[in-house]
């Protein structure tokens, strides 16, 4: 399934109406060499660059010129000796003809555009960079030095942007299912091939074949880890061993470049211990939780304090914490065990549109993001509406060096039970995350095949 024509010219439509004035500027994305020139990295086009222009191919820009109604693409057309090495591809015009755009221009005329439009003190937008190679192109196009570029970005262009990325129509959504589903299948290889004895790589790469399979990508690095008190563990070097909990975190880019993202953990062995059960439960009363909150007009943050009032309640239970545990939440002493934010938007980026801020895409107009730990790591807070896609990922985790840390500090003394802890030092994390989508009637769990959640689920999953 491919975005239609009209689609993109009304997405462009509505950015010139929302902006209102000036020449929007955007940087497609280009090859970048590993170690050589010739040897890249994989392709991946800009999301905001593909979400108007649809445009998914190397050495691209764009303006769309609101004040004379121009939306012009600029590029080079292959020579003989690109299509030595590439193939044949279609001529610039027919590249740009399903997105509906008609005037294309040599990459050369780009300055030349940009230098008429400064002469004429025409206001000229463009997105904080994220890439080196952006950077020094927009020092080349507007003589703005690369530290001043992010503070220098049109906030009235960023806005305008997320006020449409934001909200995924059904034709987005149903794109974004497909990915779901996929990652699930590279979910359920984990589930099959995790026993104690192989190493964390052999698990990586089942998980990843079953994308490259179907010809997709990955949505961003996979975690497989016994090591899941490291949030983010990109490193496949451990072997696994009986009584480890194995720790997924995994997603597929299908050709759309929608993403999926999911996260599982399951035992090594046979089944769970008793002590890693009862934490495993404890995180999925914590889930579901926070799934009983998402509706309609509910700030997503309340989402999160219900998933970390559940997780203190259950620390509580184990010892490991006292007091109020809705308390433990507000005031953040849950964060021991649980540091960071519950979800984040997903789209045409796995967090979507964090380039341009999270303060723009998952805070609401005078919504102020907390600067205290774990709050500050929450992506998403705004009150959830209709066309929003997202994740929920609690996590329980056991972080040595965190313990030691606010222990030697006296952090929530009044909460956390710093002498009980010590036996807990290498219980490792885990978490689990779905998908959803936020419909007239609420939220609604994306995709056709179930993930398994429960531990009689996992089991089943682990003996197929």
């Amino acid at each position: 399934m491919a975005i239609n024509k009209d689609t993109y010219i009304k997405r462009r439509a509505r950015l010139k109406k929302d902006v209102g004035s000036g020449l929007l500027l955007f940087l497609g994305n280009d090859e970048v060499g590993m170690n050589y020139a010739d040897n890249t990295y994989r392709f991946r086009q800009d999301s905001t660059f593909l979400y108007f222009f649809g445009l998914d191919y190397p050495a691209l820009a764009a303006v769309i010129d609101i004040d004379a109604d121009k939306e012009i693409v600029f590029g080079n057309e292959l020579t003989i000796d690109d299509i030595v090495w590439t193939g044949i591809q279609p001529s610039l015009c027919d590249k740009c003809e399903p997105a509906g755009i008609s005037e294309v221009l040599p990459m050369k005329e780009l300055k030349n555009y940009i230098d008429k439009a400064h002469a004429k003190s025409q206001p000229i937008h463009f997105l904080p960079p994220y890439r080196g190679d952006h950077k020094v192109w927009l020092w080349e196009l507007l003589g703005i030095e690369a530290a001043a570029q992010a503070d220098k970005a049109s906030v009235p262009f960023i806005k305008a942007i997320v006020s449409q990325r934001n909200y995924k129509d059904d034709e987005e959504i149903q794109l974004i299912e497909e990915s779901v589903d996929l990652s699930t299948e590279m979910h359920l290889a984990a589930y099959r091939t995790v026993r104690p004895g192989i190493h964390e790589s052999e698990v990586a790469a089942a998980v990843e074949e079953v994308a490259c399979r179907h010809g997709n990508a990955l949505a961003f690095p996979t975690i497989a880890t016994v090591q899941g008190q490291v949030l983010h563990n990109h490193g496949f070097i451990h072997q696994l061993n009986e009584g480890d909990i194995f720790l997924l975190d995994a997603g597929a880019e299908t050709k759309s470049h929608y993403a999926g993202d999911l996260s599982s953990s399951m035992p090594v062995g046979e089944k769970f211990t008793d002590r890693q059960a009862e934490v495993y439960n404890i995180h999925l009363r914590s889930f579901y939780a926070a799934v009983d909150k998402l509706e309609l007009g509910v700030p997503f943050r309340e989402a999160h304090i219900a998933a970390a009032t559940e997780i203190a309640r259950g620390m509580k239970e184990l010892g490991l914490m006292k007091g109020d545990p809705a308390e433990a939440a507000e005031c953040g002493a849950y964060a021991l065990f649980f540091p960071c934010g519950l979800g984040h938007m997903v789209g045409l980026d796995v967090h979507n549109m964090e380039n341009l801020g999270e303060q723009y895409v998952g805070y609401a107009e005078g919504q102020v993001k907390s600067k205290q730990f774990g709050f500050k790591s929450l992506r998403l807070a705004r009150p959830l509406e209709k066309g929003f896609v997202f994740t929920v990922e609690p996590g329980i985790y056991f972080i040595p060096e965190l313990m030691d840390r606010w222990e030697a500090e006296g952090q929530f003394r009044d909460f956390i039970c710093y002498d009980k802890l010590k036996p807990w030092r290498n219980f490792t994390g885990l978490r689990n995350e779905l998908n959803y989508a936020m419909t007239e009637k609420g939220a609604r769990l994306l995709g056709t095949i179930k993930k398994p959640m429960t531990i009689e689920e996992v089991y089943k999953a682990k003996n197929n």
